[in-house]
C-alpha cells in the first residue's frame, strides 16, 4: 500500500488539506495527516501528527498545503524523512521554496496532488 503524508491536513472539509486526505483514502493509500497545531487531534478519523518525522513508516509521497513561508520552515523535516516525491500544491510554494527544496535534495513536483491520484477537488464538497 502506498503511503502519503498530507502536510496542512485540516478538519475543515472545505479546505484542500482535508479534500486531499479524503481523495487519497478513496484511492487506497495509507494516509498520515500532518497538522502543525498540536490541538488538532484527528482528520477524517485519522490521528494527526505534528511532523513528517513522526510518521512511523517510509513515505512514497508528501503533499503540502501550507503557505510558502511556513513550507520553507518544514523543508528540513522533509529532507530528513525522505519521500519519493514532495508535491507542492498551488499556493504552497514560491520560487524561493522550490529552489531551497531542490538544494536540500527534495524531489519536488509542482501541481495538484489530488488530480494526480485521479480525482478533482470538486468531488469532495
Amino acid at each position: 500500500m502506498k503511503t502519503i503524508a498530507v502536510v496542512g491536513a485540516s478538519k475543515n472539509r472545505s479546505k484542500f488539506g482535508n479534500k486531499c486526505v479524503r481523495a487519497y483514502l478513496r484511492a487506497g493509500w495509507r494516509v498520515f495527516p500532518i497538522n502543525l497545531n498540536p490541538q488538532e487531534k484527528e482528520v477524517e478519523g485519522l490521528p494527526t501528527l505534528t511532523s513528517v518525522r513522526d510518521v512511523p513508516e517510509d513515505l512514497d509521497r508528501i503533499s503540502v498545503y501550507l503557505p510558502p513561508p511556513v513550507t520553507l520552515t518544514v523543508l528540513p523535516e522533509f529532507a530528513a524523512k525522505g519521500a519519493g516525491e514532495v508535491w507542492m500544491n498551488p499556493g504552497a510554494a514560491d520560487r524561493l521554496v522550490i529552489a531551497e527544496a531542490r538544494r536540500q535534495g527534495i524531489h519536488v513536483v509542482e501541481g495538484c496532488s489530488i488530480v494526480d491520484v485521479g480525482f478533482s477537488p470538486a468531488q469532495f464538497p
